[in-house]
């Protein structure tokens, strides 16, 4: 049985944005700092940017994948300034640098998705 599309990108919509709630609104709490210790962090960072990535490339699919890593990386940006106003938190460029890997990573992937979704979909 077929995958439809319009349900699939509704549901990576959902998911990107719930990560994005769990980004700024977790992300407040002055113990999320500490739920990883380093250099675990950094992977969670990179795994987390990346899952947001792939999401958005299948949600917005019509979004131009460029503007897609723009958008993200800005929120990665975002993310460690909103930290620096968080009791607990501290930004670091080390933390912005995984988010970017992870982006990067992931529209590489995304470019090869999007080529095979548009397939899957022509073909159903």
């Amino acid at each position: 049985m077929p995958i439809k599309e319009r349900p699939l990108r509704i549901l990576a919509g959902c998911g990107f944005f719930i990560m994005l709630a769990l980004l700024f609104i977790g992300g407040h709490q002055p113990a999320s700092g500490h739920l990883f210790t380093p250099p675990w962090d950094k992977v969670a960072h990179f795994c987390f940017f990346a899952t947001l990535t792939l999401l958005g490339a299948i949600a917005f699919i019509k979004l131009p994948l460029p503007l897609l890593g723009i958008i993200v990386i800005s929120l990665g940006g975002a993310d460690e300034i909103h930290q620096l106003f968080v009791p607990g938190r501290h930004a670091g460029l080390d933390d912005l640098a995984a988010d970017v890997t992870g982006c990067v990573l992931a529209l590489l992937v995304a470019f090869w998705l999007r080529r095979q979704l548009i397939l899957y979909f022509k073909q159903a």
